[in-house]
């Protein structure tokens, strides 16, 4: 039986006021079915002429202040970043048919929070975060290969591998999150969530 919430949509959209929660219903489920990284998303950026970009990031953290993934700060999302501080992100589950769309404002986060992040990481990545300048052209793979090694030589204790300072985490802060849901013969089911001028998240149901 196909069960509705009280805005007559599919039971999964639950009935809660504030999209975090909801969120979090979903990544759970995502968790379950998905079969590789579920917390993979589409990042959309623009630069200072007003020309978009897209590439996939994971995500890496969440909560009530935003969404957080981490980069290169000096790649070309993190200088487009830094010249337009707004971007979208965009979740896709095929294994649930669902789809979540963030859109809002990024700061980076302190760097105690990438700081504990970075040491989370493996030996491999942490070393590929100084050797690689993300989004720089290479003369040949070499070259990438050489610099992975010097930096192995210079940090050989795998447990003391200082964070670059042109690395860190971005953290998306959301005024609008839309939940979508596919429907038979394209009639698609969507809610969204957007935060009025008090803060206070209004819902509303947009057409497929």
């Amino acid at each position: 039986m196909n069960q509705k919430n009280s805005l007559g949509l599919n039971n999964c959209f639950l009935d809660l006021n504030d999209p975090i929660q909801l969120f979090k219903k979903w990544m759970d489920e995502a968790k379950k079915s998905e079969p590789n990284d579920p917390n993979a998303l589409s990042l959309a950026t623009s630069n200072n002429e007003n020309i978009p970009s897209v590439r996939m990031v994971l995500l890496k953290e969440f909560n009530q202040n935003g969404f957080v993934f981490y980069t290169n700060l000096n790649s070309q999302k993190g200088n487009e970043l830094k010249d337009n501080p707004k971007a979208s992100m965009c979740f896709h589950w095929k294994s649930l048919l669902r789809q979540i769309r963030i859109s809002g404002t990024v700061t980076q986060v302190e760097d105690r929070v990438a700081d504990q992040y970075y040491n989370s990481r493996g030996y491999e990545s942490r070393i590929g975060a100084w050797a690689s300048k993300q989004s720089n052209e290479l003369a040949n793979r070499d070259e990438l290969m050489n610099l992975i090694k010097e930096f192995k030589q210079k940090y050989n204790d795998e447990k003391n591998v200082p964070r670059p300072s042109h690395w860190s985490g971005w953290n998306l802060s959301p005024s609008s999150i839309e939940f979508w849901l596919d429907g038979d013969s394209r009639i698609h089911e969507r809610l969204k969530y957007t935060v009025d001028k008090n803060g206070n998240w209004i819902k509303s149901l947009l057409s497929p």
